[in-house]
């Protein structure tokens, strides 16, 4: 199936004067009932402008990872597309996350840091685009990307792989399950005083769960 991709800058609807300045696309794709349902702070995150050389930069570690065999190879796999998995299973190692403006897409450029014992940082680019069927995709590389959707679950904000596609230029196609790493769930939930954990796990269809990662966070105020 040939996808069309939209990713042209998208503008927010007319909102009342004291939510203009905000970045409402992240509040646009949940009901009105689940965003008021989110923490005021993962609100106020998801809301923050990122345009006109701004950045948000969030600092933490990573507290554990878990990695099948399967899970491992699926990892070094995706190197090939820009390595958006986990290649390690070190726990307590310095990590930071910066969030700024796609120049391209209007969308969110999030770029990962985690460092490790030995050797150089894994750093990971990643491009949330607010475009496609579900409105929001995240493009790692190498013309591959998926289409997310978005949900909140206890007071928790979490993005979910519908499907992966692969797209060149116009031109794009979906990638058969096979192909994919399985279901992917990343999950923002707050701890209180600026805290917040990042937890992301990969459930294969067959295999059951192989990435499972934890890490805190807290907002780097400059």
């Amino acid at each position: 199936m040939l996808l069309q991709p939209k990713l042209q800058r998208q503008c927010p609807p007319t909102l009342p004067k004291e939510e203009a300045l905000g970045d409402l696309r992240f509040r646009a794709l949940l009901s009105a009932s689940d965003w008021a349902g989110l923490p005021a702070p993962i609100r106020r995150r998801f809301s923050k402008r990122v345009a006109g050389g701004e950045i948000a930069v969030y600092s933490g570690a990573v507290e554990h990872t878990e990695l099948s065999r399967t899970g491992w190879l699926f990892a070094q796999l995706a190197r090939l597309c820009g390595g958006p998995l986990p290649l390690s299973r070190q726990a307590g190692v310095p990590a930071v996350v910066s969030v700024t403006e796609d120049m391209v897409t209007g969308g969110q450029i999030w770029t990962r840091l985690y460092a490790r014992r030995s050797g150089f940082p894994q750093i990971i680019h990643s491009s949330k685009r607010f475009a496609g069927p579900t409105g929001l995709e995240e493009y790692v590389g190498r013309g591959v990307g998926m289409e997310l959707t978005v949900h909140v679950e206890g007071g928790a904000l979490l993005f979910r792989s519908a499907r992966y596609f692969f797209r060149i230029g116009r031109v794009g196609f979906h990638l058969p399950s096979w192909l994919t790493p399985g279901a992917l769930t990343v999950t923002h939930a707050e701890l209180g005083e600026g805290r917040f954990t990042f937890t992301l796990n990969v459930v294969h269809p067959f295999f059951g769960r192989i990435v499972h990662q934890h890490a805190v966070f807290r907002e780097v105020v400059s």
